[in-house]
């Protein structure tokens, strides 16, 4: 593997998780990988598990780590090419990446969608002027359309957890105040689409995802519906892609129940974190068996891991 931007950089999926898991059952078989060798963590967006996953997977692989906040501990970085720097950004990508590759043999990169241009942020500006300009490896810590290390995560988990060969995963839209990218959701469409599952995707009128994700999941408006025998709920918040970047409704029939779960097969609920506590998700359901999303969180460092290790095993 040379990049880990999306899943059209990952030549085996299943090999993948299995290395993830691998890592889980041993966590410093390949600390050698790293020796001697550094990444660079730089977040243009705040990050809690995938800050520390990231940086624990690294470590136990023997790399060194730089973590790096745009703006705060750094000058702002200009991402257009051919413009007249006189606004507030110090310093163009083209240099900083490129010094950044100087510094790193590896470059994880987090920059989120702005919800003002659907345009420029599906274009990927920041993900690709770092592939660009950087000539090191990246890794995308989630992006304005992506979030594949939390997706690489999320098929360790229902791997660990399915009660059947091919389980039903639906995924749910949930209730929020404020707009949200779709980065999470797409990126689990996208990898659930490659997966041997049973898919579904429901949320309210207005919220279909860009159907490049979508793909082959059945899409309904009806959450009941949807629910009903499922193995796996994963819920989240998007945005309208459509009106882009817009809260179209906070309906709270949407959020996810004690009551809702009933209509499942004794189904998991998982959810990317962070979550509001009663306005997405119930306390009765996050503190409920029926709960993984602690499990599903630890998985981000064994898929931080596993990607790191192709990543070094081609460098």
């Amino acid at each position: 593997m040379t990049n880990f931007i999306s899943l059209a950089d990952v030549a085996d999926i299943d090999a993948l998780i299995q290395s993830g898991r691998d890592a889980k059952a041993n966590p410093f078989a390949d600390q050698h990988l790293g020796h001697n060798k550094t990444i660079g963590l730089i977040f243009f967006n705040s990050s809690l598990r995938t800050r520390l996953s990231t940086q624990k997977a690294a470590q136990n692989l023997g790399l060194n780590v730089m973590v790096m906040n745009v703006g705060q501990d750094s000058w702002g970085l200009e991402m257009e090419d051919g413009t007249i720097m006189n606004g507030d950004k110090a310093e163009h990508v083209k240099e900083a990446a490129a010094v950044m590759g100087r510094y790193c043999n590896i470059l994880g990169i987090r920059a989120f969608a702005g919800l003002q241009d659907r345009d420029k942020d599906y274009s990927e500006q920041v993900m690709n002027q770092f592939k660009k300009y950087a000539a090191v490896p990246i890794i995308n810590l989630e992006s304005a359309t992506r979030h594949p290390l939390q997706s690489l995560a999320d098929c360790i988990t229902i791997e660990e957890f399915k009660p059947v060969p091919r389980p039903k995963v639906v995924l749910t839209w949930l209730p929020h105040f404020k707009p949200l990218p779709q980065a999470v959701a797409n990126s689990f469409c996208e990898w659930m689409n490659q997966r041997d599952v049973d898919f579904v995707v429901t949320h309210p009128e207005g919220y279909d995802l860009a159907p490049e994700f979508v793909g082959n999941a059945r899409v309904t408006h009806n959450q009941d519906e949807a629910f009903d025998g499922a193995d796996f709920i994963y819920g989240k918040n998007w945005s309208s892609y459509i009106r882009y970047g817009k809260v179209l409704t906070q309906d709270s029939s949407w959020m996810v129940t004690g009551e809702k779960m009933k209509l499942t097969n004794n189904g998991k609920f998982m959810h990317c974190l962070p979550v509001r506590r009663n306005v997405k998700v119930s306390d009765e359901v996050l503190d409920s068996p029926q709960s993984i999303v602690i499990e599903q969180a630890a998985n981000r460092e064994w898929s931080a891991q596993a990607v790191l290790k192709a990543i070094l095993n081609n460098l």
